[in-house]
Parts: C-alpha cells; sequence; structure tokens
C-alpha cells in the first residue's frame, strides 16, 4: 500500500503571498479566458442543432467561469487586504518613530529640566548671599556715616548724651559722659575706655536711642552681639561690653527683665575674663545697681552699689571723681530706703572729693551740696544746712590753712545699722 506524502506547510512572508495571489491572478484570468473561448461556438449552436453533449459541456462550463470568478475575487480581496496591512504597518512604523522622538525629547526636557533647578538652587544661594553682603554694607555705611556725622562734633568738644557703658546718674538722671578724646578721658578718669572697634557702635545706639528710635538700636545692637560672639565667642570682654549697651538700651524702654538678665551675664563675663577688682566690673555693677533701683529694688541695689564703690576706690583712689558719682548713687539709694545717716555720710564725703579734685565752682559741687542741704534739712538740722548753704567751703573749715571757725568733722564711717 502506497503512503501519500503531503508538502510540508512553510510559513510565507506578505510579500510571498502576495506574488503567490497576483501569479494565481493571472492563471485565473487566462483560464477564463480559454472558458470563454469554449463557451461561445457551444452558445451559438444552442441556438440551432444541438449536438449531443453540449448542453452538458455549457453547464459545465458556466460552473467553472463562475469557480473562476470567485477565485479573482477572492485573489483581489487578498491583494486589498494585503496593500491595507502595508499601509496599516507603514503607519505603525511612523508612530514608533513618533514616540522614539517623544521620547528623545522628553529625555532632553528632563535633563534642561534639572539643569535649570541647579541653576535656580545656584541662584537662590548666591541672591541669600547677596542679601547678607547687603546687610553687612548697609550696617558699615550706617557706621561710617555716624562717623562722619560725629567727627565734627568730637572736633568741637561737644558732649554725647550718655555714656552708656557706665552711667552715673542723680536724682535728675543725668549722666556724666567723656567729652573729648573719649576713650583717653575715660581712661584718665579711671572708668573703663569701651572698646576702639565698638566706640562708633556705641556713638551710633546713642544717637538712635536718644531719638528714641529703638526699632534701629535695637536691631543693631543684636547684630553687632552675634557679630562679636561668631568671631571672639561668648566669654570675651567685648562681648560684655555690647550687652551692657543693649541691656541699657532695654532699660530705656522700661523692659527691665530683658535688662538685668543680660547685666548679669556681662557681669559674669567680665569678673570671669577682667578679673573681680575690673573697672568694668565695677561699671557693669553701678547699672545693675542703677536698674535695681529704678524698680525700686533698693535693698537689691546697695550691695551692688557698695562693691562698685570698693572697687572704685582700690583701682583709683578713694579721692577720685568716679569715687565721688558712685558715692552719690550710693547716698540715692540709702535715701530712698530713710537711712539718712548713711545718706549724710555718703553725700559729704563726694562733697569734700569734688571741691578737693574739681574745684568749688564745678557744677557736681553745687549739687551735691544742694543733696546735702535737702538732707539736713529732712533730719531737722536746720544749723548745718544753713551753715552749708552760708559758708563758701564747710567741709574744709578747720583744716590747716583754713579760718578757725569750727570744723565740722565727717565721721569715720557709715552708722551701722
Amino acid at each position: 500500500m502506497a503512503t501519500m506524502v503531503l508538502p510540508r506547510e512553510e510559513k510565507l512572508s506578505q510579500d510571498e503571498i502576495v506574488l503567490g495571489t497576483k501569479a494565481v491572478i493571472q492563471g485565473l484570468e487566462t483560464l477564463r479566458g480559454e472558458h470563454r473561448a469554449l463557451l461561445a461556438p457551444l452558445v451559438a449552436h444552442e441556438a440551432g442543432e444541438a449536438e449531443p453533449g453540449s448542453q452538458e459541456r455549457c453547464v459545465l462550463l458556466r460552473r467553472s467561469l463562475e469557480a473562476i470568478e470567485l477565485g479573482l475575487g477572492e485573489a483581489q480581496v487578498i491583494l486589498a487586504l494585503s496593500s491595507h496591512l502595508g499601509a496599516v504597518e507603514s503607519e505603525k512604523q511612523k508612530l514608533r518613530a513618533q514616540v522614539r522622538r517623544l521620547v528623545q525629547e522628553n529625555q532632553w526636557l528632563r535633563e534642561e529640566l534639572a539643569g535649570t533647578q541647579q541653576k535656580l538652587q545656584r541662584s537662590e544661594q548666591a541672591v541669600a548671599q547677596l542679601e547678607e553682603e547687603k546687610q553687612h554694607l548697609l550696617f558699615m555705611s550706617q557706621i561710617r556715616k555716624l562717623d562722619e556725622d560725629t567727627s565734627p562734633n568730637e572736633e568741637k568738644g561737644e558732649v554725647s548724651k550718655d555714656s552708656l557703658d557706665d552711667l552715673f546718674p542723680n536724682e535728675e538722671e543725668q549722666s556724666s559722659a567723656p567729652g573729648p578724646g573719649g576713650g583717653d578721658v575715660a581712661a584718665q578718669h579711671g572708668g573703663y575706655e569701651i572698646p576702639a572697634r565698638l566706640r562708633t557702635l556705641h556713638n551710633l545706639v546713642i544717637q538712635y536711642a536718644s531719638q528714641g528710635r529703638y526699632e534701629v538700636a535695637v536691631p543693631l545692637c543684636k547684630q553687632a552681639l552675634e557679630d562679636l560672639e561668631k568671631t571672639s565667642g561668648h566669654d570675651h570682654p567685648d562681648v560684655a561690653t555690647m550687652l551692657n549697651i543693649l541691656a541699657l538700651v532695654y532699660r530705656d524702654q522700661n523692659k527691665y527683665k530683658e535688662a538685668a538678665h543680660l547685666l548679669n551675664d556681662a557681669l559674669a563675663i567680665r569678673e570671669k575674663t577682667l578679673g573681680k577688682d575690673h573697672p568694668a566690673v565695677a561699671a557693669t555693677l553701678n547699672n545693675l545697681a542703677v536698674l535695681y533701683g529704678k524698680r525700686g529694688k533698693y535693698k537689691e541695689a546697695e550691695p551692688l552699689c557698695k562693691r562698685a564703690l570698693e572697687i572704685r576706690e582700690k583701682v583709683l583712689g578713694k579721692f577720685h571723681p568716679d569715687v565721688a558719682k558712685q558715692l552719690s548713687n550710693l547716698a540715692l539709694l540709702c535715701q530712698n530706703q530713710g537711712k539718712a545717716e548713711e545718706v549724710e555720710y555718703y553725700y559729704r564725703r563726694a562733697l569734700e572729693i569734688y571741691a578737693t579734685r574739681l574745684g568749688p565752682d564745678d557744677p557736681n559741687v553745687a549739687k551735691t551740696k544742694n543733696n546735702l542741704a535737702s538732707c539736713y534739712l529732712k533730719q531737722g538740722k536746720y544749723q548745718d544746712a544753713e551753715t552749708l548753704s552760708s559758708q563758701p567751703e564747710p567741709w574744709r573749715l578747720g583744716l590747716p590753712g583754713s579760718s578757725s571757725t569750727p570744723y565740722l568733722f565727717l565721721p569715720a564711717g557709715p552708722p551701722l545699722h
């Protein structure tokens, strides 16, 4: 028995199918032409005498032509379908190319965005740096402007309103300040000299504070304090000086709690770095005592003022004008506590120092005489008050070289309580 061998099926490509279909169409068209040629005589004979079997051949030829026409139609459909598939594939390739282009553009845009973000970040950093430099330049410009404004005043010998670093108020809340020469005069009088790099800033703060422009003076102090702490550290004498300045600006605004905190911090720094008997420590003690006095805390202020007096006497001597100022402060504190005898003692000591060192015509002599006379009147010592007013220098009567009028001796020390 013979085995039937079937042709192996092969997967044809689209082009091969199209070529095969076209070849089939040509063959079918040729076959259709041959069938039509065979069918034409048979149709003509049907009109006449029909030969035997012609009718059957006509039927077979017509059926074959119909199958050929059907095959041709299917082949045309296959060609049209192939053309459509080609168009679809072409469109697909176009879309793929467009997708690739969009992907590349997207990647490029991402890279551009990343680069732009980096540039923006660098620009923001540059702006922040420029803003910081601008603030620093404004600060330096204000300082230079103050230098220009204050230089003529210094040449003429004008005196600033306050010396914020070492304030000695009397009952009228007036204060003495360095005159011409600034730090040199302060050194001569034994006060603590403000460092050269802070002197201009100190004067600038005074100017703003005296005008009531605390919204400028306070940030100026804070910025300078921050810069000093960054460059020199917190425990530095210049930081203590700036703390004193800021504290006294706060005091002028009646912010006593903040001022006391800053002064205590400054006192700790100065004691640590300069020593407990330094004039700067006495200045801070005095400022703290004045602050407590303004708050009515006279008992807390008195020991601070006494300690400042001890330092000044030790460093400057007992007959220095700054010692007299400190005695006047101490007398004022005792007066507010009703300690009349101590008030008398401190005022008489201050009066003797002023008259001896500054001369009888100095304004401090007249002020202290007036304060002492007021103290006598409050104690009912009218004769002493009258003698003080009538005698040009009653505190020196009885001393060698003076008249024989009885001398009003100063007690050896304040009465004990």
